[in-house]
């Protein structure tokens, strides 16, 4: 019981530790604004997610953005919180709907959900919380402008959230395909 309980802590750091990595390796999309940048660092968490529950996906999230923010030295706290909040929204509707059926098909419907969660999710929480965030910390007084804020929202981050969901779950599927019989009988080792 409690080497097991090791091994999961272990492996929870692992994942965040990659997940942390793939953060840097990250692109911007030609047509967004350029503070927006695609990377791959929520696959790590979508396989802890999957192999034991949807709260060992906010862990490895957890892990992956603690590690950055001390890694960076706390250069942009608030865009390490979204990254976190984003990567949690997509998360959990993915391990939700693959722990209820565990198929391909399910799969793909937390996928797509866990998507357009994200993307309207973010989109709220950038409009309420997060724009207004950077204008009070970080001085840029007019992301606290309405009508800047929802030009935001509405050009930018909508947007990127929908294409970063695509784009990761595009990756994600094949490499799930390959992953899944070891990601079964992994998951029984730790049920039992």
């Amino acid at each position: 019981m409690q080497s097991s309980k090791l091994l999961k802590l272990i492996i929870f750091a692992l994942l965040g530790t990659i997940s942390m990595v793939l953060m840097f390796l990250n692109f911007p999309l030609p047509f967004l604004p350029p503070y927006l940048k695609i990377d791959f660092s929520e696959v790590p968490a979508l396989i802890a997610a999957l192999l034991f529950t949807p709260i060992a996906g906010v862990i490895v999230e957890a892990i992956k953005n603690s590690l950055y923010l001390i890694y960076t030295g706390a250069g942009d706290p608030v865009g390490v919180v979204a990254n976190f909040l984003a990567g949690s929204l997509f998360v959990v509707p993915v391990a939700i709907f693959y722990h209820k059926l565990k198929g391909v098909k399910s799969l793909l419907s937390g996928l797509i959900t866990g998507t357009i969660v994200m993307a309207v999710g973010m989109s709220v929480l950038n409009y309420l919380v997060i724009l207004p965030a950077y204008s009070w910390l970080m001085g840029l007084e007019e992301m606290a402008i309405p009508s800047v804020k929802w030009a935001s929202v509405i050009a930018g981050i909508l947007p990127f959230n929908l294409l970063k969901g695509i784009i990761v779950s595009a990756l994600f599927i094949p490499l799930f395909a390959k992953l899944r019989p070891w990601l079964e009988k992994k998951r029984i080792t730790f049920t039992s």
